[in-house]
């Protein structure tokens, strides 16, 4: 019955009570593999992925915190930088829980949201108010799947998971440029 609970479709997460979540993260503990246990970790970014409503919204919230502690450096460079090793790292924990969670793109594994909302801010010198605002279009943009975001969801391994999400960040970051820009604030 458990491995049942943990192939659920990420939609009906919602109404799975508590206590799957704790056998999950409970399991996720237990791995035989300590460097899966940690990987795992990393792909629902703690225990955001774990939380049972919306856990997508709670790792780009995550995403979003990330960015803020990032550009307190105030280096484009270390920003890129931390982007990347988001999505090198990002895809092999990915895997990992894929493997875990024993299914594709598991609702659990939000890397890929904190990833995408670097995305939707990179290269822009915006506020807090702008930074809410690309939060919910990223999240809009992850939610719609505009081309190729679904297409990018079938690569092998990690980089479906990753893949789609950098998409609709590129998507969410042209529209917050285009609304900036609307509202003469860009």
């Amino acid at each position: 019955m458990d491995g049942q609970l943990l192939v659920q479709e990420h939609r009906d997460i919602p109404d799975v009570p508590l206590l799957v979540y704790h056998q999950m993260l409970a399991k996720c503990c237990q791995m035989k593999k300590p460097l899966e246990s940690v990987l795992v970790g990393i792909a629902t970014v703690g225990p955001c992925g774990l939380v049972p409503v919306a856990p997508g919204t709670v790792g780009s919230i995550a995403g979003l915190a990330l960015v803020g502690l990032v550009r307190l450096s105030d280096s484009v460079l270390f920003e890129v930088s931390v982007l990347v090793a988001l999505v090198g790292v990002g895809v092999v924990a990915a895997s990992a829980a894929e493997s875990a969670f024993q299914r594709r793109d598991p609702g659990q594994v939000v890397i890929d949201e904190v990833a995408g909302v670097f995305v939707t801010v990179l290269f822009m010198p915006i506020g807090w108010g702008a930074a809410v605002t690309a939060f919910f279009l990223f999240r809009l943009c992850d939610i719609v799947k505009p081309f190729p975001a679904r297409h990018a969801e079938v690569l092998p391994n990690g980089w479906g998971v990753m893949a789609d999400d950098i998409v609709a960040g590129l998507y969410a970051q042209g529209l917050l440029r285009a609304l900036l820009w609307a509202t003469g604030s860009g």
